[in-house]
């Protein structure tokens, strides 16, 4: 079974396998996958949902 890689979804690196990383589903609609690397997590870097347009960190 192949897995999805994972990109960050602030800064489009790939996470797959990474330290740090969040995966969590989008707080507004449930439907899309965030990702977010250790990185722009300690920064809050703006990401934004693929299905809602949801931008978060608030």
């Amino acid at each position: 079974m192949d897995e999805k890689e994972l990109i960050c979804s602030s800064c489009s690196k790939r996470m797959t396998n990474k330290e740090g990383v969040a995966v969590f589903m989008c707080p507004n609609c449930g439907k899309a996958q965030i990702v977010r690397c250790k990185h722009c997590r300690e920064i809050a870097a703006m990401y934004t949902c693929q299905e809602c347009g949801f931008t978060g960190p608030n």
